[in-house]
Parts: structure tokens; C-alpha cells; sequence
């Protein structure tokens, strides 16, 4: 990778052409790349685009990831399931501190296709097994 490359906070290669043309405003393919692109968003603080890819019935009125204080190191994409050409579910794991000490996120999420353009939805978070 050169020096002017930057690595995707998704874990892609290359942010520019992995969550980098889906910011920039390419829309995301399928659900697994939006989930990936809105993961990656969180990391830069792109509240527009976390806003502009959150279906209108669930989405807030605002962020405010300044006052965040996650540092997101990690993600990790268990499962995606389309339940048909226009929903579906992506499983993930995201890894994230907060002064200094490490926590997890995982959560089932559900996407929709609207005329072409993929949006969350919503999640639940699934019952954490006993050790």
C-alpha cells in the first residue's frame, strides 16, 4: 500500500475505493456494504452520511458524535442474510473504547432497499451466552 493510501476503517484495503465512493456518494451496493460504510462513518464522524443512510420511519434527528467519546477499533461482519431483494440482516461485531477500556457491540441489523438505495433500519442485540 503506498503512502498516499489510506486503510478503511471497515477493514478494507483502501478507503477510496471501499467505504471512501459510498461517502463520496455512490450508493452502497447491498446491505453488508452499507452496514461496512455506516461502521466506517462512525469511525470519521460523517454525521450526514449516518443521517442521509438511516431509513426516514427510525431515523433521529440528529447526532452528536463530537460528544462521543468511542474510539472504534474494530469491526467484524458474523452473518448477512437477505430475506429477499429488498431487506435484509447483517451480524456484526464492533470493537470500541472508551477511556482506555474495551467494549463490544453486537447487534443484528436490519436494512431495506428503497428504489435503489439501501438504508438501516434498525437492530436488536442479541442475548450475550454465559461463559
Amino acid at each position: 500500500m503506498s503512502a498516499n493510501t489510506l486503510r478503511c476503517p471497515c477493514g478494507g484495503a483502501d478507503y477510496s475505493v471501499c467505504c471512501g465512493r459510498y461517502h463520496g456518494g455512490l450508493p452502497a451496493p447491498d446491505a453488508e456494504a452499507l452496514m461496512r460504510s455506516r461502521y466506517s462513518a462512525y469511525v470519521l464522524g460523517l454525521e450526514s452520511y449516518l443521517l442521509a443512510t438511516w431509513h426516514p420511519d427510525t431515523r433521529p434527528a440528529e447526532l452528536d458524535l463530537a460528544a462521543d467519546k468511542m474510539k472504534w477499533i474494530g469491526l467484524d461482519i458474523k452473518n448477512c442474510t437477505a430475506e429477499s431483494a429488498d431487506q435484509a440482516t447483517v451480524e456484526f461485531v464492533a470493537r470500541y473504547k472508551i477511556a482506555g477500556r474495551a467494549h463490544r457491540l453486537h447487534e443484528i441489523s436490519r436494512f431495506v432497499c428503497v428504489e435503489g438505495q439501501w438504508f438501516y433500519v434498525d437492530g436488536k442485540f442479541p442475548a450475550r451466552r454465559e461463559r
